[in-house]
Order: C-alpha cells, then structure tokens, then sequence
C-alpha cells in the first residue's frame, strides 16, 4: 500500500477540487519518471527484450509534453507492472517503479510509488559488504532528493514524511 486512505487535496488537481497546479503536477511526472529510470536497468538486464517499463517512463514524459493522454500514460503503467509480476528482487521493484511512473498521470500521489519502489530495487541489488541494502537505499533516498526540482520539493519532502510507513520506511535517508 502506497496511497493514503484519504487522499491529500494538494495532490489532486484544481480542476477536481484539490490545490495541485498542472505545472506541479508535470514536474512530479518528470521527478517520479527520473527515480525509475535510475534504476531500470536493473530490470532491463534481467528482461532485455521486454520494453514495456521504459515504455511506461516514455509514456509519463510524453504525457507532460501533451504527446500522449492521461488514459495511454496510466495504461502504459499498468503494463510496466505487469511485466513485474513473475519476478522478484530488484528487477521487479525496479518494473513496479516505472509503472507507478507512468500512473502519474492518472494520479500524482503515485509520484512516491515511483520512488519508493526505486529505493527498494536499490536495497535489492545492493551486494554484501559495499555498506548494505540500507545504504544503498539511502543513497537512492539521497540522489532522488538531489533530482527535486525547487517548486516541488517541499510537497515532496512532506509527502515522504507522511507517507513514509506506508512506504516501507523508505525516505529514511
């Protein structure tokens, strides 16, 4: 579970009721689409031929330049999540994180799931004896913090705080 039980209205539109200016909401595509990339190759080796989560971060960015719809971005993300189902460790965390890319669209709280699911795939391919999963998640914690465009960051910085034990305690960093 990455959503809250009650949705926050500054991750919602102003057009649906919320505070979340479109421009906003671009940028946490962007952010989310970054966070997965970085770590996508760690799905990529495992599953080379199969394109559907770069598909889904494709998709996010091309939904920001207006190319794609909400519904071809957000079903793009359910493909990338699909592509993770029979695997386990980091290459499905890693698939989960381009999916939760892609959802963005649809939803922009999804932005975290995009990140958290990154820090997991990190934990997970973290060899023995270079610091340890916990570092290397905190290291992933770290370089997407860097990748936080300034009109966003503070939303994104509260967001991890509230969210962070429904996200397994990932933004500990």
């Amino acid at each position: 579970m990455i959503l809250p039980k009650i949705r926050d209205p500054r991750f919602v539109t102003i057009r649906r009721g919320g505070t979340l200016t479109d421009p906003d909401h671009h940028l946490l595509a962007l952010w989310a689409a970054a966070c997965a990339e970085h770590v996508l190759d760690l799905f990529e080796s495992v599953r080379p031929e199969d394109p559907r989560p770069r598909q889904a971060i494709e998709h996010a960015r091309a939904w920001v330049r207006g190319e794609v719809t909400m519904t071809r971005s957000r079903a793009a993300g359910g493909h990338a999540m699909g592509a993770a189902r029979d695997l386990r460790g980091a290459a499905r965390h890693a698939a989960y994180a381009a999916g939760q890319a892609g959802a963005v669209a649809h939803v922009a709280a999804h932005e975290l799931g995009a990140a958290a699911y990154a820090i997991k795939a990190a934990r997970a391919a973290a060899p023995e004896g270079e610091g340890g999963a916990e570092e290397a998640g905190r290291r992933e914690c770290r370089w997407q913090r860097e990748q936080l465009p300034e009109a966003i960051r503070e939303l994104v910085l509260d967001d991890q705080r509230l969210r962070n034990d429904i996200c397994w305690s990932a933004f500990d960093c």
